[in-house]
């Protein structure tokens, strides 16, 4: 699935949404990285991450060649300032009318548009790959990533008070929000 976009942000600068793809394999691993690093509400932290530049390289190609599954990169002055994507479910009648959405954006890119975007650009193309419903967890005390979800449309449908166990915080609740496609 294609997708490209050039959007203004809040500051004036130019962002290209693109198809992430081989060539930017190195890159993406670098910011995947330093977003992990820069906020306790992304799943894993860095160290645990067990990619290495070959096997993101194959993600994205693999990503971009495909008719139902995506890979989107924000890009801001030839640098990847972060990226968001959907993947299916399962491949089960019983699921695969549903994907699951992941976003992460490197700190010095935050508040200036591109999580909206690209969150609007995965449900444009959820909705070009027939999906029904998109689904995402996030941390309940990231209001921020909140407030832009509920924004989209998203809602919750339910909570785990112990969704992820925070190395700096302990528990942290996980809220679960869907946005039906149609």
């Amino acid at each position: 699935m294609m997708y490209c976009e050039e959007i203004l942000l809040r500051d004036g600068r130019k962002c290209i949404l693109r198809n992430g793809e081989e060539k930017d394999g190195e890159a993406a691993l670098e910011c995947f990285k330093l977003a992990h690093e820069e906020t306790d509400f992304l799943l894993s932290y860095p160290d645990e991450n067990r990619l290495d530049s070959d096997a993101e390289k194959k993600f994205l190609q693999e990503k971009k060649e495909s008719a139902d599954e995506i890979e989107i990169i924000a890009e801001v002055g030839g640098k990847i300032a972060g990226m968001a994507g959907f993947e299916k479910v399962g491949s089960a009648f019983k699921v695969r009318q549903r994907a699951t959405l992941g976003i992460c954006i490197a700190r010095e890119y935050w508040r200036l548009g591109i999580g909206s975007a690209l969150v609007r650009a995965c449900v444009q193309c959820a909705k070009k790959a027939g999906y029904k419903q998109l689904e995402l967890d996030v941390v309940a005390e990231n209001t921020a990533a909140l407030r832009l979800y509920e924004r989209t449309g998203f809602v919750e449908f339910g909570r785990n008070p112990r969704g992820f166990c925070s190395r700096l915080s302990g528990w942290q609740e996980l809220i679960y929000m869907r946005l039906e496609l149609g």
